[in-house]
């Protein structure tokens, strides 16, 4: 489940979006929670839903259920850095590169 990243994060890491997970910082952009900001609690792979800390809906009894969102509808803001992130940031770029390149190669083909 990937997400956009924030404009001030692409143009830091050069990559459009990243798989979203735990304790990632979002922006909610589309729905009733439009707006807010919060950390994200639970990626309910199966459902295909994120859950974030400050969406959620009360119940009859007064107790609070959080909201499924569905990842396409935030923008990462914070991403939580690891090893396994920055090696995935390394080859989204290095792909990014050498696909530039192949599509040149690619056209100089056609002109023989």
């Amino acid at each position: 489940m990937a997400s956009p990243l924030s404009k001030d994060l692409r143009e830091k890491y050069g990559v459009r979006s990243m798989p979203i997970r735990k304790d990632d910082e979002v922006l909610v952009v589309r729905g009733t929670f439009k707006n807010r900001e919060g950390k994200v609690t639970q990626c309910y792979r199966k459902k295909f839903v994120v859950h974030v800390e400050r969406c959620v809906a009360d119940k009859v009894n007064k107790s609070q259920v959080p909201v499924g969102i569905h990842p396409s509808n935030v923008v990462i803001t914070k991403l939580k850095m690891d090893t396994d992130r920055l090696a995935l940031l390394g080859r989204k770029r290095l792909d990014k590169d050498a696909g530039a390149s192949t599509e040149t190669e690619v056209n100089m083909a056609g002109v023989d």
